[in-house]
C-alpha cells in the first residue's frame, strides 16, 4: 500500500518549494499526487528478478571528437565584429552590483 499525500504534506512541499497554493488549488494537488502514487505503485506488480539495472537508457554510444586545442578565430577577427572594444579586449556592459 502506498504512502497517501495529504493537505499538511501539500503545505510543507509548497512551503519548501516556496510556492503558494489557494484551497481549490490544494485539493487538486492532492488528488493528482495520489494518483501518481498509485500508477508508480503498480509498479511493485511487476516480476523483475531477472531484469538487470540500467545505467543508460539506450545502448547508444556516444562518438566524440579528440580533444585537440586549435585556433579557429584570431584575436583581431574576433574584436572586428564586437560592438564594443578597445586595442585587446570585447568590452561588454557591467552586469553585477556589488551594492546592497
Amino acid at each position: 500500500m502506498s504512502p497517501k499525500i495529504d493537505k499538511d504534506t501539500v503545505d510543507r512541499l509548497a512551503h519548501l518549494a516556496r510556492l503558494e497554493f489557494n484551497e481549490t488549488e490544494k485539493a487538486e494537488l492532492v488528488q493528482n499526487m495520489n494518483r501518481m502514487l498509485v500508477f508508480v505503485d503498480k509498479l511493485n506488480e511487476l516480476n523483475t528478478d531477472k531484469v538487470e539495472p540500467l545505467i543508460y537508457m539506450c545502448d547508444e554510444v556516444n562518438i566524440l571528437r579528440e580533444d585537440v586545442m586549435k585556433v579557429t578565430i584570431t584575436q583581431k577577427e574576433a574584436l572586428m565584429n564586437a560592438p564594443q572594444k578597445d586595442s585587446d579586449y570585447i568590452k561588454v556592459p557591467k552586469v553585477v552590483d556589488n551594492k546592497k
